[in-house]
Formats: structure tokens, sequence, C-alpha cells
């Protein structure tokens, strides 16, 4: 099947999309998958204002270090090779490459945001300004390719995936570690914006931020995208997507987010997080072996 769809068919299944939630959003009766026309501006001074780095660094750092550690006990139990060559597309803080790097993996990431590359390659971290695969070296292939929060901020998703195959060794792992449609937050935020409450659902589309999403996944669609390329599911699960340390520093750091907007989000989940065990989580990861 062709990847090539017309601007509203769904890149998943090739279904007709429909309107969504918003002007911007659309969704796949079929599938599920949901499609986001969010302008991407990375290095745009004015959309950074959008957020206060601190506070970001802040709230996310505790989930990620704990789910990292989980993705690499996944990698680690799905290697096929002896071989330990991973590389971090849109490796953010390099949490992931210090991480994999204590793990003896031999590590390299790539980061477009100037700002946020020059901040992770002051701390040693072998990392590289630019997009992926542009800042590769031609002949560059790895055992492990991973995007931690990153595959779902790319618009053309099958190229990538394409690339993916090239740049991947024989019997390699595609890790995909990004939000699930089916997760129980977003699905509470869709319910708050049909009710005329717009804001969590666009705080979890990252409306407004330098890098929103595009696409929102679940393990089923993400599957019909990328088995297209040459690979093949070898697991599907998920992580814990809110943990309570943190939690106020990661509502914070949205600056255009009014006080009260954020104590009534931050109250509201702290308030959810015991329910949340008894549902989908928000953060799904799926791993691809390349044939």
């Amino acid at each position: 099947m062709s990847s090539q769809t017309s601007d509203n068919a769904c890149l998943a299944c090739g279904h007709a999309t429909e309107a969504g939630l918003s002007s911007w959003h659309r969704i796949c009766p079929e599938c599920r998958y949901e499609s986001g026309g969010l302008q991407p501006m990375i290095n745009d001074e004015a959309a950074h204002h959008s957020i206060d780095e601190q506070d970001r660094e802040a709230g996310l750092r505790e989930i990620r270090l704990e789910n990292f550690k989980d993705i690499l006990t996944l990698i680690e139990a799905n290697s096929a090779s002896a071989s330990r060559r991973v590389l971090d597309v849109g490796c953010a803080h390099g949490w992931f490459l210090e991480a994999a790097a204590a793990a003896r993996y031999s590590v390299l990431g790539v980061e477009p945001d100037a700002k946020v590359f020059e901040a992770t390659a002051a701390r040693g971290l072998p990392v590289r300004k630019g997009y992926f695969p542009e800042a590769l070296q031609p002949d560059e292939q790895f055992d492990v390719i991973v995007f931690n929060d990153v595959f779902e901020h790319i618009p053309d998703v099958h190229s990538i995936a394409a690339v993916c195959h090239q740049r991947l060794a024989p019997g390699g792992l595609l890790v995909l570690n990004l939000p699930n449609s089916r997760g129980f937050f977003y699905r509470l935020s869709k319910v708050f914006a049909r009710a005329g409450w717009t804001g969590p659902f666009e705080r979890l589309w990252q409306k407004g931020f330098p890098s929103p999403h595009v696409h929102f996944f679940n393990a089923t669609n993400l599957t019909g995208v990328v088995s297209r390329h040459g690979f093949r599911l070898e697991k599907s699960t998920e992580l814990p997507s809110v943990r309570a340390k943190g939690m106020l520093a990661r509502m914070r750091f949205d600056n255009t987010a009014s006080p009260v907007s954020v104590w009534i989000q931050y109250l509201g989940t702290m308030a959810l997080l015991p329910l949340t065990r008894l549902f989908p989580s928000d953060v799904l990861v799926c791993l691809y072996r390349r044939d």
C-alpha cells in the first residue's frame, strides 16, 4: 500500500478523516488516528517565550528517568544484536543518552532545538545539532533508534520510518515512545473540549509551543504506519504518564496559561491520580523489528 495520501486521508489506513474538536483537528472514523494542523516553530524566539524551560525540565525529569529505565529494559530483552549502537532522535536534555551510556550502550543524540542543544552539549554529551537524518554521516548505522516523545511531532512520519529502516542494521529495533490516544487524560480532555473547556485538550496537543503535536496514535494505527516500511511489531506496552513528584512544575511551564487554570488542572490531576491505574496510560511504547 502506498504511503501517499490526500490531505484529508488517514495516513495510517487511507480512510477519509472527519472534522474533529477544533478547526485544526481531524479524526479517522475507521482506525481512530488523529491529526493536528499545528505548525512547528522550533527555533522561533517568540514561541520559546511560551515555555519556562526550568519548570519544564523539573516537571518532566522524574517521570522521564523512570520510564527510560523501563525502555532500556525492554530494549535489552528484545535486542537481537551483540552490538550496542543507539541513536536518540530529538534527545532534548540528554537524559536517555545518560541512562543508555550508563547501561554500556554506545550513544549518539540529535537535537534540532538550538537552545536545548547548547545546554545538552555543554554537559559533554554526544549530541549533534540538527534534524534526523540530515545530522548523520552518510554511512552511519545503528542497532537501536529511539524516538522519545518525538515521533508525534514529525509531519511526514512515513518518510522518517523509511529512513529508520535504512539507518538500522538488519534485525535492529525502532523504539517509539509517544502519547497514547487511548490514554485516560487525553480522552478526558476531549470530554472537556466537547463541553467547551478546550484548555486541557490544547495543552496535550502542545498548541502554541515550539513543537506542537501533529499526530495522536494508538498501538494499532501506529503499527499501520510503521509496518509499511519493513518493520514488524515486536512489543507494545504502556508506561506511567504522571507522577506526583514534579507535577506542579510540569503544569506551570506553559507561560501562556493562567495561574487559576494551572491550579485547577494540577488539583484535578492529583485527585484523579489513584484512578489512573484502572485505565489505559497516556504513554505508549512500541518496539519494531527491522526485517
